[in-house]
């Protein structure tokens, strides 16, 4: 199928998971656009994708300002067409023990990680529901099913989502959309890179594929959601971590 001028938005798309997604939609021949928070973020962005013929750009968007959001999803309609696949990638974490996490700390994690992905599904899906088509993927985690000690705010984040994806999808089936979640165990990011060997070890062992996942495995199986071969998944959860977390 011909993916010429197909819109793709990917948030969080400066590096890791994000940036391994757009890449292997742009190398497909959509045209990507990933948002970054800083304006050097989204550079980064329109260097990486300037390589493709078909290539998008990098935008700065805070995805906790609502308008920042409406702003955006309009610009990209008037000036390069409505978006066919919306990815949503970003996130952050605020980690720390339940009596010590802040009010704050929560109420970001949330906004950025959950009403985020609400208000940016909101203003994508009406146009997707106009054309009768559409696909919505979003980036969860493993932790959203397992908990995590210090991560109250970043599991309930996702679990969040994840309960969220499979009502829109109930909602929106009929209109020829599917909505469906990734969720990645440990993924090898420069990140992850930073944690100690020890803990590395750790973590290794509870893997039984033996090795930590890779940004490419994630976008591997983002992108077989939102093409014509997954037309029949969806309020479903891809589960990409080498068997840490079987459900």
């Amino acid at each position: 199928m011909d993916n010429t001028n197909k819109i793709v938005l990917v948030t969080g798309a400066s590096r890791g998971i994000g940036k391994a997604i757009a890449l292997k939609f742009a190398q497909s021949g959509y045209r990507v656009f990933g948002t970054a928070t800083s304006e050097q973020g989204a550079q980064k962005i329109s260097n990486y994708l300037a390589q493709f013929e078909a290539h998008g750009e990098g935008l700065t968007l805070d995805i906790k300002q609502g308008n920042c959001l409406e702003s955006l999803v309009k610009n990209l309609q008037t000036n390069h067409g409505d978006i066919a696949v919306l990815v949503n990638n970003a996130g952050i974490t605020r980690d720390s023990l339940l009596l010590r996490l802040s009010y704050e700390d929560w109420d970001e994690v949330i906004q950025t990680n959950l009403t985020g992905i609400f208000r940016l599904c909101k203003l994508v899906s009406r146009s997707m529901i106009k054309a009768r088509h559409g696909k919505i993927i979003n980036i969860t985690s493993v932790v959203g099913h397992t908990g995590n000690p210090g991560q109250a705010n970043y599991a309930a984040s996702k679990a969040g989502v994840m309960s969220f994806s499979k009502s829109l999808a109930k909602e929106v089936g009929m209109r020829g959309i599917t909505v469906n979640c990734v969720a990645p165990g440990f993924i090898k990011t420069d990140m992850t890179d930073t944690l100690s060997d020890g803990l590395k070890n750790s973590v290794l062992n509870q893997i039984p594929a033996g090795r930590f996942g890779s940004p490419d495995d994630v976008a591997k199986a983002v992108f077989f959601l939102a093409s014509e071969d997954a037309s029949y998944i969806t309020g479903s959860t891809i589960h990409v971590n080498g068997g840490m977390f079987m459900e």
